[in-house]
């Protein structure tokens, strides 16, 4: 089985380290997109999980001056001009200050002809300028996060020649979806690995943020069976999700909830004495709202707050929790 990883987007640094602790924890690794001319992290909060992924052989760099290509170059431009001629961006306002893109995301690597194409008809709007330095481009911040999303799906087909299976993640699902009004109908609505491990997360409750990350690391490694078999159901899961009618995954959802549910109750009634003192104990979705919306570029995103379950930190062995025993294992031994 190739190794999943996490492939972060929007942009190149993610917005808190605490978040990457429990990302970690469910993949083989985080990739990111970064141009040769950035470094690879910039903020000091950042270096130490960063490094600590180097130190493990678990960071991964995709640079777009290597992997968007001709065809990605086509497949974004494609996209953007299909936005732009639908007058999805006509909104936008104009008096505002402009990111940083570098020219290497929009494809000029790939197909020169067809980025200055796609440049020139946002410059046509007043969405884009030209470069001032050579390598970047700046840009309207939301056609810059358009881009950097469709990126992240069009991207994850290049983890086969990288040896790995890249499944797209954001910490920043809000951000994502106030797009999908602008990006409806582009793209793949499938959830990806990534969106099956929020829901997961949120209905167990993990946090991991103030577990030290070689702790976490060391969780990992000493509990590989678990975690394999987590990720093979979890790949199970999402080609099912990827076969059946968009209005149709919220129920399925909803029995995976049940499913977990379930397998606190088993836990709980193996060792019934032990769980006396914690009547309490329960593992529910809570107010975390789940929706899945056809023709989402991004696939399914996860929003609302998570609800964290009252699991002791003195939870018994959770075997009996199948595929999901390491959720359970993990709030048991890191929280």
């Amino acid at each position: 089985m190739k190794p999943e990883v996490a492939f972060y987007y929007p942009g190149q640094y993610w917005g808190n380290p605490d978040w990457v602790k429990n990302l970690i924890l469910f993949f083989d690794g985080i990739a990111m997109l970064i141009p040769d001319y950035m470094r690879d992290h910039g903020r000091l909060d950042d270096h130490p999980v960063v490094e600590s992924l180097r130190d493990h052989g678990l960071f991964h760099v995709i640079r777009p001056e290597e992997h968007v290509g001709e065809d990605e170059t086509k497949k974004l431009a494609e996209s953007l001009i299909e936005i732009i001629a639908s007058g999805g961006l006509d909104h936008l306002d104009r008096n505002t200050v402009f990111g940083s893109l570098s020219m290497s995301r929009l494809g000029y690597f790939g197909d020169r002809e067809l980025a200055d194409f796609v440049l020139e008809e946002l410059k046509e709007r007043g969405l884009a300028r030209d470069s001032e330095d050579g390598v970047s481009i700046p840009m309207h911040a939301t056609v810059r996060g358009l881009v950097l999303v469709l990126l992240g799906q069009i991207l994850r087909f290049r983890g086969e020649s990288m040896g790995v299976t890249l499944s797209p993640a954001t910490d920043m699902p809000r951000y994502v979806e106030a797009l999908n009004e602008i990006v409806s109908g582009v793209g793949s609505s499938n959830p990806s690995v990534s969106d099956i491990v929020s829901f997961d997360m949120a209905t167990v409750g993990v946090d991991l943020a103030s577990v030290p990350m070689d702790e976490i690391l060391d969780f990992r490694n000493q509990n590989y069976s678990q975690h394999r078999n987590y990720v093979l159901s979890l790949r199970k899961f999402a080609r099912e999700l990827s076969l059946m009618p968009a209005e149709e995954r919220q129920a399925t959802f909803e029995l995976r909830q049940e499913e977990l549910d379930q397998a606190a109750r088993e836990i709980k009634n193996t060792n019934r004495k032990a769980w006396r003192k914690w009547a309490s104990f329960a593992i529910s979705l809570g107010g975390v709202a789940w929706n899945l919306h056809a023709g989402n570029v991004i696939g399914a995103a996860i929003l609302g707050a998570s609800a964290i379950a009252t699991m002791p930190s003195s939870i018994p062995n959770s075997s009996e929790a199948g595929v999901y025993s390491y959720l359970f294992s993990a709030r048991r031994s890191l929280m």
